[in-house]
């Protein structure tokens, strides 16, 4: 039997979606990242057609320049953090699954009917300090510590910060600083752009006047340029503003404490208990510096690794299978009719149903070599011999 080899990216569990050979992984719902590269290429585009040839000419070619420069670090940032494994975690293999829960059910003991068991956890001690690992049901595994699962991308990830939809991938270990770097420099970029919409619009205002501006801005580079895009640039930017300068400023709070979104909206490390926080280094520096600054952890899933697959052996086991539930099938709708049978020779211990009838017992038709039994004197008996005394004397 010939087995084909495929990439294991094409077997693995989950709701992600891959290309380019395994390469580039995201969420299956992606429409709000095309929604967010079309507003930043699409307002990049009318800043550098409307606005960056005035102000190269009246104020310094550098204006241009730089907004090149910051325009293409976002789309990297954005790229790098949505097509990267944001640090998957693979699921238990059905042996690994198995030993897992042979483990738990010797530590829980047997657990009464009607009660409910105990929560699967288990205790690792880090910084001096009890951080529980719980069992993720779906994954089969203790998911280590800091890790959560997604229940959009159905995927537990190590150091979950949160899904976020406007970059169409889960945020985690290995891309979280490419997220920071892509808010950070998307706020610089929106900042910038709309500085630089404000000042053409002045500088055209002293000129011409603010209603002549409207009408006659960059009228003499081109007739298909209209006013109205440097005024929806103007809007785009001050309603994006606040959002990403906002997003940008609360997870400097969260790295200043090395902490996570999932762990700052389920309180883990703040409340009643007032559980000191085991990952921080009590430093803001060295808190950044880990974030930001930390090795480049490899991903563990081996996407473009090579399995076996089978399909022949797939469809032969799925075709038994379907055999036999159809036989038990059957089996259980048709049931057996049989009755007891009856012992050879009745006595009364038989039951009546089980003795054979007449019109059920055939009738044996005499062999051709067979031969009537003769008419034999019955045997003496003392009755019989009674009987026949007392005809005599009669």
């Amino acid at each position: 039997m010939i087995t084909r080899k495929v990439r294991k990216w094409e077997k693995l569990p989950g709701k992600n979606s891959f290309c380019c050979d395994g390469r580039v992984m995201m969420a299956r719902q992606k429409g709000v990242f095309y929604l967010t590269l079309f507003l930043i290429v699409g307002t990049c585009s009318l800043f550098f057609a409307f606005e960056c040839p005035y102000l190269a000419l009246h104020l310094s070619p550098a204006i241009p320049v730089f907004a090149i420069v910051l325009f293409l670090f976002v789309i990297a940032m954005l790229f790098r953090t949505s097509f990267s494994d944001p640090g998957v975690l693979p699921r238990a293999l059905p042996e690994e699954a198995t030993f897992i829960e042979m483990e738990i059910e010797a530590a829980n003991g047997n657990v009464p009917a009607g009660q409910r068991p105990p929560p699967r956890i288990r205790n690792v001690q880090i910084n001096s300090q009890i951080v529980k690992l719980k069992y993720c049901y779906t994954c089969k595994i203790f998911r280590p510590p800091r890790a959560s699962h997604c229940s959009i991308c159905d995927n537990c990830v190590e150091r979950f910060d949160h899904h976020c939809p406007w970059v169409g991938n889960c945020v985690g270990k290995r891309n979280y600083r490419y997220f920071y770097m892509f808010t950070l420099s998307l706020s610089l970029l929106t900042i910038y752009i709309f500085t630089f919409d404000i000042i053409h619009v002045a500088m055209r205002s002293v000129d011409y006047g603010f209603l002549n501006t409207l009408k006659e801005t960059l009228k003499q580079t081109s007739a298909l340029l209209n006013p109205v895009f440097t005024v929806l640039e103007v809007l785009v930017c001050f309603f994006t503003l606040w959002s990403v300068v906002g997003l940008t400023g609360f997870h400097t709070y969260l790295i200043s404490l090395n902490q996570t979104t999932n762990e700052d909206i389920k309180g883990s490390w703040s409340g009643k208990n007032r559980v000191q926080n085991p990952y921080s280094h009590k430093n803001i520096f060295k808190n950044c510096c880990e974030v930001l600054c930390g090795p480049a952890y490899p991903s563990v899933l081996d996407r473009r690794g090579l399995m076996q697959d089978d399909p022949a052996g797939a469809a032969a086991s799925s075709s038994a299978s379907s055999s036999s539930s159809s036989a038990s099938s059957a089996s259980v709708t048709e049931p057996q009719t049989t009755k007891p049978k009856a012992p050879l020779i009745p006595n009364e211990h038989t039951p009546e149903d089980a003795k054979p009838s007449i019109a059920e017992s055939p009738e044996k038709s005499p062999s051709p070599k067979e031969e009537p039994p003769e008419n034999f004197p019955p045997l003496a008996s003392p009755e019989t011999d009674e009987h026949i005394k007392v005809s005599a004397h009669l």
